[in-house]
């Protein structure tokens, strides 16, 4: 099978854990990384920085195919705009599922999304643009999330559990089933959350609390 070329847009930490994503996939073949603080022709796992973010119109004429690979803790605000961007320029945003994940029957994932190692998503979950699922994360039947948001290492979100755009679910989460979650809300690691949150912000502790500004 021929392997498409992808171009990565950020050379740091969260672009390291997806090259071995997207090499495990054998679908797509790494023709280098877009990054506005590297230097030209360094290299990230062998691979070479081909310019900054606005090289990207002059990259599209040569490259089809495209991949965030730009972390997201605190704000998905720059993700959004590199995703808004390569749209406007007709990239075309690919979903990558790692090969040793599990995708459940009728799942449906909308673009740029990636899916890590060892994850889980269970049968007729709908995963919206620009996630990231990252690393053994447990996604269970009927569960919604939205687009640009961060299912963080070993979360477990239960049976249909809606979780909304923009947030940040941080590592080792747990969702009680049959609950909400609103757009804009970072949870932090450890949280166990057995009721739904209304109000956007930062939670935090077990039990969970709103954090003031």
């Amino acid at each position: 099978m021929n392997k498409k070329a992808i171009i990565l847009i950020g050379g740091g930490g969260h672009c390291k854990s997806c090259i071995d994503v997207i090499e495990s996939t054998n679908e797509f073949e790494i023709a280098g990384i877009v990054d506005s603080q590297l230097a030209l022709g360094e290299t990230v796992f062998g691979y070479p920085v081909l310019g900054k973010d606005e090289d990207l119109a002059t990259l599209r004429k040569k490259y089809e195919h495209a991949l965030i690979t730009v972390g997201q803790i605190r704000s998905a605000k720059v993700r959004i705009k590199i995703f808004e961007l390569l749209q406007s320029l007709e990239f075309n945003l690919p979903n990558i599922v790692a090969a040793t994940a599990h995708i459940g029957k009728n799942v449906q994932l909308g673009q740029g999304t990636i899916v890590m190692h060892q994850v889980l998503v269970n049968s007729d979950t709908t995963i919206g643009d620009n996630c990231i699922i990252n690393s053994k994360a447990l996604v269970e039947h009927d569960c919604k999330v939205g687009d640009h948001t961060h299912i963080s290492t070993a979360a477990t979100i239960n049976g249909t559990v809606t979780i909304g755009s923009e947030c940040f679910i941080g590592s080792r989460v747990s969702f009680v089933n049959n609950i909400d979650i609103t757009d804009n809300v970072f949870i932090g690691i450890n949280s166990t959350i057995s009721k739904s949150i209304t109000e956007p912000g930062m939670y935090l502790r077990n039990p969970v609390k709103k954090q003031n500004k």
